[in-house]
Protein backbone atom coordinates (compact mmCIF):
# COMPACT_ATOMS: atom_id res chain seq x y z
CA UNK A 1 0.00 0.00 0.00
CA UNK A 2 1.44 3.61 -0.76
CA UNK A 3 2.39 5.54 1.68
CA UNK A 4 0.12 8.73 3.23
CA UNK A 5 1.51 12.14 2.48
CA UNK A 6 1.90 11.98 7.01
CA UNK A 7 3.90 8.73 6.41
CA UNK A 8 6.29 10.07 3.84
CA UNK A 9 6.75 12.74 6.34
CA UNK A 10 7.64 10.87 8.98
CA UNK A 11 10.11 8.52 7.46
CA UNK A 12 11.51 12.03 5.94
CA UNK A 13 11.77 12.82 9.55
CA UNK A 14 13.91 9.95 10.07
CA UNK A 15 16.41 11.58 8.39
CA UNK A 16 17.18 14.06 11.41
CA UNK A 17 19.60 14.99 13.27
CA UNK A 18 20.43 16.64 16.67
CA UNK A 19 21.65 20.07 15.95
CA UNK A 20 20.54 20.01 12.17
CA UNK A 21 19.13 23.57 9.99
CA UNK A 22 17.10 21.98 7.88
CA UNK A 23 14.64 23.97 4.93
CA UNK A 24 11.35 22.64 3.84
CA UNK A 25 10.22 22.81 0.66
CA UNK A 26 6.59 22.86 -0.36
CA UNK A 27 4.13 20.19 0.12
CA UNK A 28 4.66 16.99 1.58
CA UNK A 29 7.96 18.52 2.55
CA UNK A 30 6.14 20.95 5.66
CA UNK A 31 4.76 18.21 7.26
CA UNK A 32 8.07 16.76 8.27
CA UNK A 33 7.96 19.81 11.08
CA UNK A 34 5.10 17.82 12.76
CA UNK A 35 7.30 14.42 13.27
CA UNK A 36 10.50 16.06 14.87
CA UNK A 37 11.27 13.68 17.24
CA UNK A 38 10.46 15.40 21.05
CA UNK A 39 14.32 14.79 22.22
CA UNK A 40 15.88 16.15 19.55
CA UNK A 41 17.05 19.67 19.09
CA UNK A 42 16.12 21.17 15.27
CA UNK A 43 15.90 24.45 13.57
CA UNK A 44 13.28 24.56 10.89
CA UNK A 45 14.71 27.42 8.24
CA UNK A 46 11.80 28.99 6.15
CA UNK A 47 12.97 31.03 2.65
CA UNK A 48 10.71 33.94 3.38
CA UNK A 49 12.69 34.68 6.78
CA UNK A 50 12.13 32.04 9.46
CA UNK A 51 14.81 30.27 11.56
CA UNK A 52 13.40 28.11 13.83
CA UNK A 53 9.96 26.94 12.53
CA UNK A 54 7.84 25.07 14.67
CA UNK A 55 4.38 22.69 14.17
CA UNK A 56 1.45 23.89 12.58
CA UNK A 57 -0.89 25.94 14.38
CA UNK A 58 -3.84 24.87 16.24
CA UNK A 59 -6.56 27.34 16.57
CA UNK A 60 -5.94 28.42 19.45
CA UNK A 61 -2.21 29.06 18.55
CA UNK A 62 -2.85 30.69 14.80
CA UNK A 63 -1.57 34.07 14.05
CA UNK A 64 -1.78 34.95 9.85
CA UNK A 65 0.83 36.84 10.06
CA UNK A 66 3.28 33.84 10.90
CA UNK A 67 3.94 31.65 7.47
CA UNK A 68 5.88 29.68 5.90
CA UNK A 69 7.54 30.06 2.05
CA UNK A 70 4.55 28.21 1.36
CA UNK A 71 2.10 30.89 2.81
CA UNK A 72 1.10 28.69 5.39
CA UNK A 73 0.63 29.51 9.03
CA UNK A 74 3.11 28.26 11.32
CA UNK A 75 4.83 28.34 15.06
CA UNK A 76 7.40 29.60 16.04
CA UNK A 77 9.95 27.70 18.49
CA UNK A 78 11.77 28.83 21.50
CA UNK A 79 14.90 30.75 20.22
CA UNK A 80 13.51 31.45 16.88
CA UNK A 81 14.85 34.26 14.94
CA UNK A 82 12.95 36.17 11.97
CA UNK A 83 15.01 38.08 9.70
CA UNK A 84 14.11 39.25 5.38
CA UNK A 85 14.79 36.82 2.79
CA UNK A 86 17.77 38.05 1.81
CA UNK A 87 19.41 37.00 4.80
CA UNK A 88 17.50 33.93 4.69
CA UNK A 89 19.07 33.15 1.37
CA UNK A 90 22.36 34.16 2.30
CA UNK A 91 22.16 31.00 5.11
CA UNK A 92 21.01 29.02 1.70
CA UNK A 93 23.67 30.12 -0.43
CA UNK A 94 26.66 29.62 2.27
CA UNK A 95 25.90 25.92 2.63
CA UNK A 96 24.68 26.98 6.15
CA UNK A 97 21.58 24.59 6.02
CA UNK A 98 22.23 20.87 6.92
CA UNK A 99 19.27 19.14 5.55
CA UNK A 100 16.83 20.73 2.34
CA UNK A 101 13.45 18.22 1.90
CA UNK A 102 12.07 19.22 -1.58
CA UNK A 103 9.28 18.06 -4.03
CA UNK A 104 9.93 17.37 -7.43
CA UNK A 105 7.95 16.84 -10.73
CA UNK A 106 10.90 14.09 -12.06
CA UNK A 107 13.91 13.21 -10.73
CA UNK A 108 16.76 11.10 -13.14
CA UNK A 109 19.57 8.78 -12.57
CA UNK A 110 21.98 11.11 -12.42
CA UNK A 111 20.63 13.21 -9.10
CA UNK A 112 19.15 15.34 -12.33
CA UNK A 113 16.09 17.52 -10.45
CA UNK A 114 12.90 19.18 -12.55
CA UNK A 115 10.76 21.06 -9.63
CA UNK A 116 9.70 24.33 -11.09
CA UNK A 117 8.09 24.43 -13.91
CA UNK A 118 5.94 22.24 -16.31
CA UNK A 119 6.15 23.99 -20.33
CA UNK A 120 1.81 25.82 -20.82
CA UNK A 121 1.03 25.67 -17.31
CA UNK A 122 1.26 29.20 -15.59
CA UNK A 123 4.36 29.62 -13.43
CA UNK A 124 4.29 32.18 -10.20
CA UNK A 125 8.07 31.79 -10.57
CA UNK A 126 11.25 29.60 -9.78
CA UNK A 127 10.70 30.28 -6.08
CA UNK A 128 14.14 29.49 -3.78
CA UNK A 129 14.92 25.53 -5.26
CA UNK A 130 17.06 26.40 -7.71
CA UNK A 131 19.26 27.99 -4.57
CA UNK A 132 18.10 25.35 -2.31
CA UNK A 133 20.05 22.73 -4.60
CA UNK A 134 23.22 24.64 -5.46
CA UNK A 135 23.66 25.32 -1.65
CA UNK A 136 23.12 22.26 0.19
CA UNK A 137 25.02 18.66 0.15
CA UNK A 138 22.61 16.56 1.50
CA UNK A 139 18.77 16.69 0.14
CA UNK A 140 15.97 14.90 0.43
CA UNK A 141 13.36 14.73 -2.73
CA UNK A 142 9.61 14.29 -1.84
CA UNK A 143 7.08 12.73 -4.29
CA UNK A 144 4.78 10.37 -5.47
CA UNK A 145 6.69 7.62 -7.84
CA UNK A 146 4.46 7.92 -10.68
CA UNK A 147 2.17 10.52 -11.93
CA UNK A 148 -2.07 10.73 -11.91
CA UNK A 149 -1.69 9.09 -15.53
CA UNK A 150 0.62 6.24 -13.95
CA UNK A 151 4.12 7.79 -15.66
CA UNK A 152 7.04 7.16 -14.16
CA UNK A 153 8.70 10.30 -12.48
CA UNK A 154 11.82 8.29 -11.60
CA UNK A 155 13.80 8.66 -15.07
CA UNK A 156 16.59 7.68 -17.29
CA UNK A 157 16.98 11.52 -18.27
CA UNK A 158 14.10 14.50 -16.87
CA UNK A 159 12.28 16.11 -19.70
CA UNK A 160 11.07 18.92 -18.02
CA UNK A 161 13.48 22.12 -17.08
CA UNK A 162 16.01 20.83 -14.76
CA UNK A 163 16.49 22.81 -11.27
CA UNK A 164 19.70 21.59 -10.75
CA UNK A 165 21.73 18.96 -12.32
CA UNK A 166 23.69 15.89 -10.12
CA UNK A 167 22.46 17.05 -6.96
CA UNK A 168 20.25 14.51 -5.89
CA UNK A 169 21.27 12.11 -3.65
CA UNK A 170 18.12 10.17 -2.49
CA UNK A 171 14.39 10.05 -2.81
CA UNK A 172 11.62 9.11 -0.60
CA UNK A 173 8.35 8.50 -3.04
CA UNK A 174 4.90 6.74 -1.80
CA UNK A 175 6.45 3.87 -2.41
CA UNK A 176 9.65 3.90 -1.69
CA UNK A 177 13.14 5.19 -0.69
CA UNK A 178 15.84 4.70 -3.02
CA UNK A 179 19.18 6.64 -3.30
CA UNK A 180 21.67 7.39 -6.65
CA UNK A 181 24.32 6.10 -7.21
CA UNK A 182 26.79 6.06 -10.49
CA UNK A 183 23.76 6.23 -13.55
CA UNK A 184 21.14 4.07 -11.28
CA UNK A 185 18.42 4.12 -8.41
CA UNK A 186 19.35 1.93 -5.72
CA UNK A 187 16.37 0.81 -3.79
CA UNK A 188 17.05 0.58 0.11
CA UNK A 189 13.21 0.16 1.13
CA UNK A 190 9.74 -0.75 0.00
CA UNK A 191 6.47 0.72 1.24
CA UNK A 192 4.83 -1.48 3.48
CA UNK A 193 2.60 -4.04 1.65
CA UNK A 194 4.22 -2.95 -1.97
CA UNK A 195 6.37 -5.43 -3.54
CA UNK A 196 9.86 -5.04 -5.55
CA UNK A 197 8.07 -6.10 -8.62
CA UNK A 198 5.54 -2.70 -8.50
CA UNK A 199 8.32 -0.72 -8.29
CA UNK A 200 10.59 -2.18 -10.76
CA UNK A 201 7.94 -1.90 -13.14
CA UNK A 202 7.21 1.67 -11.89
CA UNK A 203 10.50 3.02 -12.19
CA UNK A 204 11.86 4.07 -15.89
CA UNK A 205 15.06 5.05 -15.14
CA UNK A 206 17.59 2.08 -14.32
CA UNK A 207 16.76 0.29 -11.13
CA UNK A 208 19.46 -1.51 -8.77
CA UNK A 209 17.70 -3.72 -6.42
CA UNK A 210 19.76 -5.70 -3.85
CA UNK A 211 19.53 -7.77 -1.44
CA UNK A 212 19.07 -6.40 1.83
CA UNK A 213 16.36 -4.47 0.81
CA UNK A 214 14.37 -3.55 4.15
CA UNK A 215 10.59 -2.57 4.43
CA UNK A 216 9.45 0.63 6.35
CA UNK A 217 7.45 0.32 9.28
CA UNK A 218 6.14 2.48 11.19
Amino acid sequence: MALTREQMAQRVARELKDGYYVNLGIGIPTLVANYVPADMDVMLQSENGLLGMGEFPTESTIDADMINAGKQTVTARRGASIFDSAQSFAMIRGGHVDLTVLGAFEVDVQGNIASWMIPGKLVKGMGGAMDLVAGADNIIVTMTHASKDGESKLLPQCSLPLTGAGCIRKVLTDLAYLEIEDGAFILRETAPGVSVEEIIEKTAGKLIVPDDVKEMTF
